[in-house]
């Protein structure tokens, strides 16, 4: 199903975001799910209740992958790649996200809603957000259709990692995965940025687990599939 705008009218009237951006969440994880993760990882919508209703999706990395185990699913090259200085590994922290284990978070897709758009005190805590994940190793992407706030978020990223080189923006509704990879002196930031169009399908992008292991991020499907949930046609 193409992109509807999800912030004007009719839709923003009979489907309001808060629960649409839950529900696309809720798809994503059912379709990671549903084979498209390796043994070991399992993928969980997560809603943040100590501030605004934001619900994303993290990629759990359950048990070690077994010997000579490898990802079928190539990725194309990113599209730009810059140098950053990442911290000491020793400043990695691992998420508790159940009492009866420590599952550690291998990747996470952040669904952007208009309150990390609306003010720059916004936009940097979402940056901020986005740059932790990335410090710590995880895959990341960002998914921002917003149409109703105009704001770079990836050069808010770019800022809060201190990175001084500039790419060309790709919009202000765009998918993007991230992939960190070295430490220190040696550390890259690889990029993957698709625009999101009203009246286009949507792009799959990699989804970063950790080393070289990624799977496909089919954001089309999970789109439809929450469309049809919702009885949006």
């Amino acid at each position: 199903m193409p992109l509807r705008d999800h912030f004007h009218p009719p839709l923003s009237r009979s489907h309001p975001w808060r629960a649409f951006h839950g529900a696309w969440a809720a798809a994503m994880a059912r379709g990671l799910n549903a084979g498209v993760l390796p043994a070991g990882y399992y993928a969980v919508p997560f809603l943040d209740r100590d501030g605004p209703v934001e619900i994303d999706v993290a990629a759990i990395r359950e048990t070690a992958l077994a010997n000579g185990e490898t990802a079928l699913w190539a990725p194309p090259e990113p599209e730009w790649a810059v140098a950053v200085e990442w911290p000491p590994e020793d400043e990695i922290r691992v998420e508790i996200l159940t009492d009866d284990g420590d599952p550690q978070i291998a990747a996470a897709i952040e669904i952007v809603s208009p309150s990390n758009k609306d003010r720059s005190q916004s936009r940097e805590a979402f940056a901020a957000k986005c740059a932790d994940y990335l410090r710590r190793g995880c895959g990341l992407v960002v998914v921002d259709a917003v149409s109703t706030r105009r704001a770079d978020l990836a050069a808010d990223l770019r800022a809060a990692l201190e990175i001084d080189e500039t790419t060309q923006p790709a919009g202000t509704t765009t998918a993007t995965s991230y992939r960190a990879v070295g430490r220190n002196g040696n550390g890259r930031l690889l990029a993957w940025p698709a625009p999101l169009e009203i009246g286009r399908a949507l792009p799959t992008l990699p989804l970063w687990l950790g080393g070289d292991l990624s799977v496909p991020l089919d954001l089309e499907t999970s789109y439809t599939v929450c469309c049809a949930d919702l009885r949006i046609r």
